[in-house]
């Protein structure tokens, strides 16, 4: 029989339901949120490998186009390659997951949620990680959890708990919250620069809720889950351990204060090799030197840890608050449109802007529907960043860093109606030791600025870890690599001068206080303050100009009636245009028009010939126009594209014209005034040099006497055209009629 618990969350109310779905695996739940479900099911390997140094933990989200009534785009017409969406799904359901299993436990574990029903109201993400949770803790998988999570936005001034795409999309804040019935574990958003006391009040709202899906997925466990088994912890214990201990902790006090990073690492290579070959005898089998590499790996976490606990001193010998040197290099590629090399200590991030056209857009086929992105940052890191030989790829690492990048810059973008560019960041990490993503942050906002990317702020970022014995704590600024390795958190913040854009909380110890997080925050926001007047100096402003190498966008809107006309029949017009003036057009639904030239002369000709499309003439104004014909009473100049009026000859000038070609010939652009449109639509002209000063016809007796019964400025003749509107014909048949009745 299934057994069910149901909690309520925001709007809606949370199923968990076991028993009926996949009972074959070792841990399964249904999980339902108004329209949208899941089932996530956990298994583990059937016997374990003893000694392993980590767990070997897969989580695999993914999301099927059935559940939102889709079939895939495309010419594969399956689900194949996990998308970025679901891979940084997976990461949102391991990270706070991982710390709970046990080593010992020695198996590979797999947990795979599959969303198998969407609504397009609720997101299915939390409703993932709430049923990977609660399959893993009713399995017989030793875990010390369960973990619960919610989302919080901040709409207005209200906290909504697991909001809806809709609400989201207002909200100002969002931020995804996991953690224990003991205490937050991890945290995950962005803001449109939000206060400290902003986030710290949606991290707040959310530990009631977690704490009540923890205590109801406890509570199925209760009832139905299984007898756990048991670890596999190695039997054997360090032969003379304590010999070993001591003579090893002296080396690694010393290796481990070396301040460079690569002399670090060599000198504690060279400490834990000394005491290998001193106690080789008491290391004879793989067991025993397993066994020794652990106790190399603990001795090294209790003295870093105690150096900064008891007396304030760091590896590289900083104090907790202070900021590696900072350099910021602009320009550093000669052909691209903009680029920047940041460098922070021993980390360098090369940030590289690629600015594009709508037609570069990202284009995302996904259960939420067809979308598409005009911002992208990706984020490589190569194994040579940390001198190191390896594989290149971009693996799930580089799409969760690139993606924390992305959020916290997106905030501060022009909007695509004021600024129509799609944009292109790459950051190619070329050394690390520190927070690369936060790298590229900084980096990136300076390659955006120098590219002439008009961003609201410059933004920066930085990366703060945790060290905690008992009741004793401390907060760090810019950790280490070897400070996130060995610390309890690892807590990336970015922001601008105004407030925090994004942030990604990642914590080993249960019980994150408020007071710490408090701590942290405020410690955050003044090393990003530093870094940033640092990257004010080296860029005050964005550059004024786009690179020359970039295309030229203009943009404008249009009335929606007028865009047949501008497409025309079969794409007829704007295909012209293209050709014409060596420009790619894009109209929206909506009536947005944008031009992309290679100069910015052949897309502002571009606009003004759309412009004549869809623009009628207004009476009173001044027109350049060209000169499409010569008559002998006067000519037809075109003043928007297709729309001609007749400039009789009396209105050449404010003296006597005795022929039209003494003044203005055919090809010839001149400034023309509309003086009406009458009521067949024909438009009359006057040439800029028959106005007097206050812009009306100057009248001469000369030019309207004598043999000037042809030259009335009465152009156009009683009879109606065959055809209404200003048809170049009608204009020619109308006023020779005129001309042969004044004769």
């Amino acid at each position: 029989m299934p057994t069910t618990m149901k909690i309520k969350l925001g709007a809606e109310e949370l199923s968990l339901e076991t028993g009926r779905m996949a009972k074959q695996a070792n841990g399964s739940v249904f999980a339902q949120y108004g329209g949208s479900a899941i089932i996530a099911t956990a298994c583990c390997a059937a016997s374990a490998t003893e000694g392993l140094d980590f767990v070997p933990l897969t989580v695999e989200y993914n999301e099927k186009y059935y559940a939102a009534g889709k079939i895939p785009g495309g010419f594969i017409k399956r689900e194949t390659r996990p998308k970025d969406r679901e891979i940084l799904v997976s990461r949102l359901i391991d990270r706070p997951m991982r710390p709970l299993f046990d080593k010992a436990f020695g198996r590979e574990i797999q947990v795979v949620p599959t969303c198998i029903s969407a609504d397009g109201v609720n997101p299915p993400d939390i409703i993932a990680i709430n049923a990977a949770s609660a399959a893993v803790s009713i399995s017989d998988i030793p875990f010390d959890g369960p973990i619960a999570a919610v989302r919080v936005c901040l709409i207005g001034n209200d906290y909504v708990i697991n909001p809806t795409f809709d609400q989201w999309k207002s909200a100002r804040l969002e931020i995804v919250v996991a953690g224990t019935k003991n205490g937050i574990t991890m945290v995950e958003g962005d803001s449109e620069e939000a206060s400290e006391a902003e986030m710290i009040g949606a991290i707040e709202a959310a530990k009631a809720p977690i704490a009540e899906i923890c205590r109801k997925i406890d509570e199925l466990r209760a009832l139905i889950g299984k007898a756990k088994l048991p670890l596999a912890p190695l039997k054997v214990k360090l032969n003379r351990e304590a010999e070993i201990r001591d003579y090893a902790h002296a080396l690694l006090s010393k290796a481990l204060f070396t301040k460079v990073k690569q002399e670090r690492y060599a000198a504690v290579a060279a400490a834990i090799a000394d005491a290998k070959a001193k106690f080789a005898d008491a290391l004879g089998d793989e067991v025993q030197k397993k066994l020794f590499g652990a106790l190399m790996e603990d001795l090294q976490y209790d003295i870093l840890r105690k150096g900064i606990l008891d007396s304030g001193r760091r590896v590289d010998g900083r104090g907790l608050e202070d900021i590696r040197p900072i350099t910021c290099e602009l320009g550093v590629l000669p052909r691209t449109h903009g680029s920047a090399l940041f460098t922070r200590g021993e980390t360098q991030a090369l940030a590289v802007t690629t600015l594009g056209t709508v037609f570069d857009e990202q284009i995302l086929d996904d259960i939420e529907g067809d979308r598409r992105e005009r911002f992208m940052l990706h984020y490589n890191f190569p194994p040579f960043s940390v001198g190191e030989v390896g594989r290149l790829g971009t693996g799930r690492r580089e799409i969760g860093h690139g993606n924390l990048a992305r959020r916290s810059i997106e905030k501060v973008l022009p909007s695509k109606e004021a600024w129509p560019y799609t944009v292109r960041v790459v950051s190619e990490i070329l050394e690390s030791n520190g927070s690369s993503s936060m790298a590229s942050v900084c980096g990136g906002s300076l390659s955006l600025m120098y590219a002439g990317v008009p961003l609201k702020r410059p933004v920066a970022g930085i990366a703060m870890g945790l060290i905690t014995e008992g009741e004793r704590w401390a907060v760090l600024s810019d950790i280490l690599g070897d400070e996130d390795h060995l610390g309890d958190m690892d807590f990336k913040v970015a922001g601008t001068e105004n407030g925090i854009t994004g942030f990604q909380l990642d914590i080993k110890i249960a019980g994150l206080t408020t007071e710490i997080l408090t701590k942290a925050l405020g410690q955050a926001k003044r090393g990003r303050l530093h870094i940033l007047g640092i990257m004010n100096s080296a860029l005050p402003n964005h550059a004024s100009e786009i690179s020359e190498l970039a295309p030229k966008v203009v943009s404008m809107k249009v009335d929606v009636e007028k865009i047949g006309a501008i497409i025309g029949p079969g794409g007829k017009n704007i295909k012209a245009l293209c050709e014409t003036y060596g420009v790619k057009i894009n109209v929206d639904d909506d009536g947005a028009v944008t031009i992309y030239g290679s100069t910015q002369k052949n897309a502002y000709e571009a606009r003004d010939a759309i412009k004549g499309i869809v623009e009628d003439p207004e009476v009173g104004r001044i027109y350049e126009g060209t000169v499409k014909r010569i008559m002998e009473f006067g000519a037809f100049i075109e003043i928007l594209p297709g729309k001609e009026g007749l400039c009789h000859i009396s209105r050449l000038s404010k003296t006597r014209v005795e022929r039209v070609s003494d003044v203005i010939k055919e090809g010839d652009k001149v400034k023309v005034k509309l003086l009406e449109v009458d009521r067949l639509g024909r438009l009359n002209l006057a040439h800029i040099d028959s106005l007097d000063e206050n812009g009306n016809v100057a009248v001469d007796s000369a030019r309207e006497s004598g043999a000037g019964e042809n030259r009335s400025p009465r152009p156009y003749g009683d009879r109606p055209p065959r055809h209404d509107g200003p048809r170049h014909d009608d204009h020619r048949d109308s006023a020779r009629r005129e001309d042969n009745r004044r004769h």
